[in-house]
């Protein structure tokens, strides 16, 4: 699994002009499946993002987490993450996992995320959305399953 996550102030999500996910200071996480993902990948995944220290603390030190800060999570998958560009111009998308692998570990991964953050936002799976965001910081980070493999 690879994750994109954004320290935000505030993020929504849109399907065809309708507010689907929407919060306010937390994390916007964008999430991608592999083919070789398990439910594993996506519990290391969600307890390596609510764990992360990324938010001030009273000495302005990045030493707080989501769960500490009370945050919010907005979740919305992004197959292009395993987007692979080293031939031609046109992106092979092969390393991301097929929708019937896809789907579940995404609704595991949000579930996790569910059972310890107080509000967990999603977007649509296999849509197209309209995604935006203030990034506060900027603060931006990607983490990728790989490294248990590693």
């Amino acid at each position: 699994m690879r994750a994109l996550v954004q320290k935000v102030s505030r993020a929504d999500v849109k399907v065809e002009g309708t507010v689907r996910g929407a919060i306010e200071r937390g994390f916007l996480i964008l999430l991608g499946v592999s083919q070789t993902d398990s439910s594993q990948e996506a519990e290391w995944l969600a307890d390596k993002i609510v764990n992360l220290r990324i938010f001030e603390d009273e000495a302005g030190k990045m030493n707080l987490s989501l769960l500490d800060v009370g945050g919010s999570a907005l979740v919305v998958s992004q197959f292009t993450l395993f987007g692979d560009c080293k031939k031609g111009r046109r992106p092979s998308f092969t390393g991301a996992a097929r929708p019937e692998l896809a789907v579940p570990l995404y609704e595991h991964f949000v579930d996790r995320l569910r059972s310890v953050l107080p509000r967990v936002e999603t977007g649509v799976f296999q849509t197209h959305m309209d995604v935006s965001l203030t990034n506060d910081g900027p603060v931006t980070l990607w983490l990728d399953t790989d490294e248990l493999r590693s």
